[in-house]
């Protein structure tokens, strides 16, 4: 998806790696520090460990990665991984050469800036719906990046690249927070996917998103969905966008691009009948919405899985 693509960072010149397996480039600023690994060879058990939390980013090639104890995992371009201060990170690298080298990011934040941003928002916004507080999830490590969080990852490394300014970190403790942020609502939303059934009787945003599922194909407007809340419009739309990212509409939107996807795979459908069947009802903007998300009309996309 080319909204969720991460721009490119400098590759170290040749001469100046001064190794092949995960050669580190760091641009340290006040409440954090910007790493940048690369790798050219094939590699097995690399260990790495940070004092603070961290958010890995993969730009290039694939790892394998073991976190937790828990079973290796492939991770790839278009990921994400959160990890806890001092968690060993066990990492192979089965691919890598000169032609397929990796490249990642790590970004270790300050324990005192992930505080800070989660107690204002605890005071902020305390009448949270889907967990009691504000704060990062460490069960849901593994992300796929949302368009949201790629923007502020690619923002992010401009700063910490690029920016020459005095004023350099104050910028970039503005847009730590706002990554911050947007990693909670990646992982709010990662969880209602997965436990949006076992919690729509007692929790009213898991209750809205089980209702737009289940009538994903019906005309669904917000004075619906703020009805199922039992809320008002304002303070529904309120809630909704603050812990999820996006608004109501916006997510009724990407779940029926998400079912046109999965019909246009099928590759039975002419593109006027998916635009109906995931809940469309004028194709012209059914293809410019296509395109929006995922770089590529419908029928383009259709053609690339024949």
């Amino acid at each position: 998806m080319h909204q969720n693509f991460i721009a490119g960072v400098p590759w170290r010149n040749e001469k100046d790696l001064r190794s092949l397996v995960e050669n580190r480039t760091t641009y340290t600023l006040d409440a954090c520090e910007l790493n940048i690994f690369e790798t050219h060879q094939e590699a097995k058990d690399v260990n790495l460990v940070f004092g603070d939390l961290v958010l890995t980013t993969m730009l290039k090639g694939k790892k394998v990665m073991q976190l937790f104890d828990k079973p290796a995992f492939d991770y790839l371009p278009g990921e994400s991984v959160i990890v806890p201060p001092n968690e060993m990170m066990k990492i192979d690298f089965p691919e890598a050469n000169w032609e397929n080298p990796t490249q990642c990011i790590a970004l270790s934040i300050s324990k005192e800036m992930i505080e800070n941003t989660f107690n204002l928002l605890n005071e902020r916004f305390p009448d949270k719906m889907l967990t009691e507080d504000w704060g990062l999830d460490l069960s849901c490590f593994h992300l796929i990046n949302t368009q949201d969080l790629s923007e502020i990852i690619n923002r992010f490394i401009k700063i910490g690249v690029k920016e020459r300014s005095k004023d350099k970190d104050v910028i970039a403790s503005l847009a730590l927070k706002e990554l911050l942020i947007r990693l909670t609502q990646t992982q709010a939303r990662e969880m209602l996917e997965k436990t949006y059934k076992q919690l729509s009787s007692n929790n009213r945003l898991a209750h809205v998103i089980d209702f737009i599922k289940s009538n994903i194909r019906e005309n669904i407007n917000l004075d619906q969905l703020s009805e199922k809340a039992c809320m008002s419009k304002a303070h529904f739309s309120r809630i909704f966008k603050i812990e999820l990212g996006m608004t109501p509409m916006e997510y009724v939107l990407k779940e029926r691009l998400k079912m046109a996807k999965q019909y246009l795979k099928i590759g039975a459908f002419q593109i006027q009948e998916v635009c109906f069947m995931a809940g469309f009802n004028n194709i012209t903007y059914f293809i410019r919405a296509f395109k929006n998300e995922f770089g590529l009309t419908p029928k383009v996309y259709q053609g690339m899985g024949k």
